[in-house]
């Protein structure tokens, strides 16, 4: 593995090991075992280096989800993400904080509303996407209440039933 490479996963291992904010240069340098000039060398700043890890690593993740999730129920579907918000927490966490780091990184802005428009795309749409932004948000905060993928199917099933009536009833 060349210096590029290591620095990627020792940036990986770094945004679920201490997040966006408190990964340092050097923790990098550390991780990777390379010396910190390197990340300017390959990548121009820290910033630049995690953002390539970030989206390395929710490309894996939703690489992994979809094969997980082929084939699958609606319900089974929604499960298979849900249950990435237990076994990969730091990098759903990772991806919040650099989602307030984009307000002040137009490269950060752009990358992340490249993966909202993949997302919209993998999931079906616009309100999957918000559901799953939502979902995440409460599995982080309060697991416990979460709903799991049944509910959520069962819902957002529910909804969509009723806007079918409720426009049937206005034509």
């Amino acid at each position: 593995m060349g210096n590029r490479e290591a620095l990627i996963q020792g940036a990986k291992q770094c945004l679920t090991e201490r997040g966006w904010a408190r990964t340092t240069v050097r923790d990098i340098a550390t991780a990777a075992g390379v010396n910190h000039a390197a990340i300017g060398y390959h990548f121009g700043s820290r910033e630049s280096l995690l953002i390539h890890a970030l989206v390395e690593a929710v490309e894996e993740l939703s690489e992994a989800v979809s094969e997980r999730a082929r084939g699958g129920s609606p319900e089974e579907r929604w499960q298979a993400l849900i249950d990435t918000f237990g076994t990969h927490r730091p990098l759903w966490i990772a991806q919040l904080e650099a989602a307030v780091q984009a307000e002040h990184s137009p490269e950060l802005r752009e990358r992340l509303a490249l993966a909202q428009r993949q997302g919209r795309a993998g999931l079906g749409g616009s309100v999957p996407l918000a559901v799953l932004s939502g979902l995440m948000l409460q599995w982080l905060i309060d697991p416990a209440e979460a709903p799991d993928g049944a509910q959520v199917a069962l819902e957002l099933h529910a909804q969509s039933t009723a806007d079918f009536h409720a426009r049937s009833r206005e034509a």
